[in-house]
């Protein structure tokens, strides 16, 4: 049941980047170009997002588990740090270069399109460096 429903919420939240066209990064660029043609589409998107995980977030908080059944963890982080602020400007950095962000990058790259392919397997590659930095730290 709960794999059922993670793969029902990820169609949605892919079908949800399509229709709104923020699985193309010329759009997500025409946003960033405040001196250009600028495009507020994403705001919107955005703002919309917001609203319903607001919404989500306090049904969710009433209650001790999700609708699966499965326990509620609620982040416990209460502070910005270096590794946040960093982390941040890396993904700041990457959107703004590349017009993807990971949700919409792995949809386009399920529908093929080549610089998303390109983008994820950065992505991976990247979050495969922390992966082997972070078992050297923890040493």
């Amino acid at each position: 049941m709960v794999a059922l429903i993670a793969f029902g919420s990820g169609l949605v939240f892919g079908l949800g980047l399509i229709i709104s066209g923020m699985a193309n990064p010329a759009k997500v660029l025409g946003f960033l170009d405040l001196a250009g043609a600028w495009d507020p589409s994403l705001a919107f998107v955005m703002g919309g997002a917001v609203l319903v995980t607001a919404a989500g977030f306090a049904l969710l908080r009433r209650r001790r588990a999700s609708l699966s059944g499965e326990p509620l963890r609620w982040p416990t982080a209460t502070r910005v740090d270096v590794r946040l602020a960093v982390g941040s400007l890396a993904f700041g950095a990457g959107w703004g270069l590349a017009g993807f962000c990971p949700g919409p990058a792995l949809v386009a790259a399920s529908a093929g399109v080549s610089e998303a392919l390109i983008f994820v397997a950065a992505m991976v590659a990247g979050m495969a460096i922390f992966s082997v930095l972070e078992k050297f730290k923890s040493r």
